[in-house]
């Protein structure tokens, strides 16, 4: 499964005047076609064509009609699977300026315009492996739980979460937060 894998790698875009905006990603969700709270459960549309298509590409769309989420489109051509991105870490920046999907799309000014596009440096986002500098993650910091914020399919344990981390959308029930650090 991808979505653990996903935590601690690095979300990072290129700006306009060419700095990088990047954060640790410390929140991800898994989606398969044959989950029903998947948006390729019930049939192949023109809004999730992406979801269907190759891997390693974004996945953004609108929820509630207002907020972009993004994913990364995984598994196989013609099979929808993706990785929703819950929540990123930026550092120097508030702990909870991107906890939660739609807040972390806002943060990185995702949004449908991105959708499809390759995870790609040349292409100004991407996400990068889990920098050499930072210490392997201990298996007690990583915490796989139920997915939350869906009406079908939340009993499936496919969250994964950086338990070390303040910009977790929402803890697991008696998770309680790390204590913070101060500077």
């Amino acid at each position: 499964m991808v979505a653990p894998d996903l935590i601690g790698c690095l979300l990072v875009k290129r700006q306009p005047m060419g700095e990088l905006l990047w954060g640790v990603i410390v929140e991800t969700e898994a989606y398969s076609q044959d989950d029903p709270a998947c948006h390729g459960y019930r049939r192949r549309s023109p809004s999730n064509e992406t979801l269907f298509g190759e891997p390693g590409r974004f996945y953004v769309y609108v929820s509630y009609g207002i907020h972009h989420c993004v994913n990364v489109v995984t598994d196989r051509v013609d099979w929808a699977n993706g990785v929703l991105l819950r929540a990123v870490q930026l550092p120097g920046e508030p702990e909870r300026v991107a906890a939660g999907p739609a807040l972390l799309a806002r943060r990185f000014g995702i949004d449908r315009s991105h959708d499809a596009q390759q995870l790609d440096p040349v292409l100004g986002l991407w996400i990068a492996a889990r920098p050499a500098h930072l210490p392997l993650l201990d298996p007690g910091d990583l915490l796989q739980t139920t997915r939350i914020g869906i009406s079908q399919g939340q009993e499936l344990p496919w969250r994964w979460y950086l338990r070390t981390s303040r910009s977790v959308s929402r803890r697991a029930r008696g998770d309680r937060p790390p204590r913070r650090v101060e500077t």
